[in-house]
């Protein structure tokens, strides 16, 4: 008699089945549609996810989820990354889910992922590529929204630092279907134009979405094929783009890329003034020189008094040619330090270079009304601080009649409901305080 098959018991062949399915499928990427979404007191979440045709069941245990920022509701669309397996107890096939974001997001992504390698295998990333960028910009170009908060804060910054650099803007969409060909063309108007020599392009934070506009491979060729050179700055510091990684250089913010590209204008007047002090200090030693050479002379005088009447007449003569050359020469660098003043004052305020040649001419008096005119800027700015301040503040407020009610504990009171009545209310006023009863809630 041949002995029968061998039987497998349930659990041996589910055990088994188990064993086979996570094999087989390390890891995969599920997408659908969540439903019969369930949390129970665990913290364990269990769901199916379908299309039109199938559904297959989801358990996502308590050490996972606690890292999904947004808990996903019925009917949402989601990306899920799991591992297959079979819940032994009903023999249930089923996704164990490691991760959960929502379709959308998992595809801009993995599209963010996909052109990045790209354009990083082609060396676009590579910092011998990237072009320098000027140290006095004569004008900067502005890719942007005219209305956004980013071109704000970018003039903000250079009227601070260095409000004689020129800004032109180029505004263009920073977000939508139809920002992508914008930014491009407004990159390639600003060639076009060839009035500035650096480019900012980007715009204020925003979600992955809001932002996809320069994760777009048109706007990263526009970056890399522009021959002036680009600062990207693209939304908040913790915010990557394809477009921050082409660009010559990355602001983590656009107020930080006016930062990069304007110099500070007091490193300037500070290295102007040691010129003022360097040219004083050459024109005093060469001088005391001449005079040197002067007194040298004097001593080689012979004792004859014709000799020494020509030789005093000579010296007369070389003392005149000694101070008409050295104001020959005084003339000259007077001269070149006009050049100097002329060529600065293309890229400084009129003002401060108005305030250098005076410092140049006189510059102890000069100094002496510069000091005592920015005091006086000082204290009205400090007057006019102050008038606002008393605008806004609370004491101006309980002077006009109001007055600050606060329980007995000090508690600010803005609705009648919510002392009860009979107890004690303390009124502020301008001037000294009542203590009040409440006989009634009106």
């Amino acid at each position: 008699m041949q002995p029968g098959p061998q039987a497998l018991s349930v659990s041996e062949l589910t055990r088994q089945v188990r064993h086979l399915l996570e094999v087989s499928f390390a890891q995969v990427w599920v997408v659908g549609e969540i439903s019969s979404f369930s949390r129970p007191a665990s913290g364990h979440w269990y769901f199916s996810l379908k299309d039109k045709k199938s559904q297959v069941k989801c358990a996502m245990f308590r050490s996972r989820n606690q890292t999904v920022r947004q808990i996903p509701k019925e009917g949402d669309q989601i990306l899920v990354r799991a591992k297959v397996s079979l819940y032994e107890a009903r023999g249930d096939f089923q996704l164990i889910a490691e991760s959960v974001e929502p379709a959308g997001l998992g595809a801009l992504q993995q599209a963010f992922e996909e052109l990045k390698a790209r354009l990083e295998q082609e060396g676009l990333f590579a910092s011998e590529r990237k072009r320098p960028l000027p140290t006095l910009p004569e004008r900067i170009g502005v890719v942007t929204s005219a209305t956004g908060a980013a071109v704000h804060d970018i003039l903000t910054v250079l009227k601070r630092r260095f409000p004689a650099i020129p800004v032109t803007l180029y505004p263009c969409s920073v977000q939508g279907k139809a920002a992508t060909g914008e930014i491009v063309a407004a990159i390639n108007r600003a060639n076009q134009d060839g009035r500035c020599d650096v480019l900012i392009v980007g715009r204020g934070g925003g979600s992955l979405e809001d932002l996809w506009c320069f994760n777009e491979e048109a706007v990263a060729r526009a970056i890399v094929n522009s021959p002036i050179p680009i600062v990207s700055a693209v939304g908040h510091e913790v915010d990557i783009t394809i477009a921050d990684l082409v660009a010559d250089l990355r602001a983590p913010t656009p107020s930080a890329a006016a930062e990069k590209l304007s110099p500070d204008r007091a490193e300037w007047l500070l290295a102007f003034r040691r010129l003022e002090e360097r040219l004083e200090a050459t024109l005093a030693r060469q001088l005391r020189q001449w005079q040197l050479q002067l007194q040298q002379l004097q001593l080689r005088l012979k004792d004859p008094q014709q000799q020494l009447q020509a030789q005093a007449q000579r010296l007369d003569e070389l003392d005149q040619r000694l101070r008409h050359t050295w104001q020959q020469q005084q003339a000259q660098r007077q001269q070149q330090l006009q050049q100097v003043i002329t060529r600065l004052q293309l890229q400084r305020p009129d003002r401060l270079i108005q305030v250098g040649n005076e410092r140049l001419e006189q510059l102890q008096r000069r100094l002496q009304q510069s000091l005592q005119q920015q005091l006086q800027q000082a204290g009205q700015r400090f007057a006019a601080v102050t008038q606002q301040l008393h605008l806004v503040s609370p004491l101006g407020t309980l002077e006009r009649g109001y007055a600050i009610v606060e329980d007995q504990q000090g508690r600010i009171l803005r609705r009648a409901s919510q002392v009860p009545v009979g107890d004690q209310v303390r009124a502020r006023l301008a001037s000294g305080t009542l203590l009040c009863r409440v006989e009634k809630q009106a």
